[in-house]
């Protein structure tokens, strides 16, 4: 069996299944901080001491208590929140609290690793890496708050244009020196730097994606397959057959929509700059595929191709390329996703 941990900002609940089943061993309200991760460690000695410990990706709310576990010599598995929604779903789960998302994790994780496919256990990031996304999560910070700001000036009333006017200036130059020092700690750490080269050999990757993929990804490493990579991203592809919709064949999305979000642009560029994205997605537009569908398979086809120069650790080389991923495995041969 697996331990359960539901993790929220200021605590988490805990539930370990015991032999009878639907029985748990709980415990609940446990501070998200130094002294619930020992009071943790301590129960798990008592009641669990071999289980490995199961909880889901909260934004930064589950890292602090997943590193000490590991630093503890625990394993640690760190689910997707969607993957658990829906194994919550075909177990008919219909009530909602802290302690039963606590027996829910631990029933999924359970099931996962009796599965074909077990999860594999959580590697911390590096300091090194936790440094560079705090910094882009804050950079994507202040440029939503620029584009509030240049939305209002849009529509402002001259008596508060100014004041606007000097929050964009300011904004602006945090921004800047922002971006320039997320440039200067990759480029004094070395794994990060020679990653983010190797990305940036992409057409279509600039050094604001490679910045944002090594924030959002770590170590492209642990994606032993480049399928992987894009469920991760949510970009793979899902059937869906009901009334009407047969065999229609869309995105998944159970993964990072930030991370979605942050590869529509290079896509759109590669399209144009990539030979090898914009001879794909060609073929595609001469299936009769729409432009956006073009655009969702370019994105996973950057995925494919960082995954590729990450792998090999060779810079990008467009026949190579072009030669042993012409379609990326985890596309439908028609190209039919949208």
């Amino acid at each position: 069996n697996v331990v359960g941990v539901d993790v929220a900002k200021a605590t988490f609940d805990v539930a370990f299944g015991l032999a009878k089943p639907g029985k748990f061993q709980t415990r609940a309200k446990l501070a998200n901080r130094q002294e619930g991760f020992e009071a943790l460690v301590a129960w798990l000695d008592q009641h669990a001491p071999e289980a490995a410990v199961c909880m889901e990706a909260t934004g930064i709310y589950h890292e602090a208590l997943a590193l000490f576990l590991v630093q503890q010599g625990k394993t640690v598995y760190v689910a997707n929140p969607a993957q658990v929604k829906y194994f919550g779903k075909s177990q008919l789960s219909r009530t909602k609290t802290d302690r039963t998302d606590a027996k829910l994790i631990a029933q999924f994780a359970t099931s996962q690793q009796a599965g074909a496919k077990p999860m594999t256990p959580w590697a911390p990031p590096t300091p090194a890496q936790r440094t560079l996304r705090v910094l882009v999560e804050r950079l994507d910070d202040l440029k939503g708050m620029e584009r509030m700001e240049a939305n209002r000036l849009d529509v402002a009333n001259d008596a508060v244009r100014g004041s606007l006017e000097d929050s964009l200036k300011a904004l602006r130059k945090q921004i800047k020196a922002l971006e320039q020092r997320i440039d200067q700690h990759i480029d004094k750490d070395q794994g990060l730097h020679h990653d983010a080269a190797l990305m940036a050999s992409i057409p279509g990757i600039a050094k604001t994606t490679s910045a944002s993929l090594l924030a959002a990804l770590g170590d492209l490493r642990r994606f032993d397959a480049p399928g992987k990579l894009v469920a991760f991203a949510g970009l793979n592809p899902a059937l869906r057959e009901s009334g009407t919709l047969k065999g229609k064949i869309r995105i998944s999305k159970t993964g990072a929509p930030n991370l979605r979000a942050k590869l529509y642009m290079p896509a759109v560029t590669a399209k144009n700059h990539n030979p090898v994205i914009r001879a794909f997605c060609e073929r595609l537009l001469a299936r009769g595929k729409l432009p956006t569908v073009t655009v969702c398979a370019a994105m996973r086809k950057l995925l494919h191709l960082v995954w590729g120069v990450i792998h090999t650790n060779t810079p990008f080389d467009a026949h190579y390329a072009r030669h042993h991923h012409a379609t990326p495995p985890c596309l439908p041969a028609d190209g039919t996703v949208a």
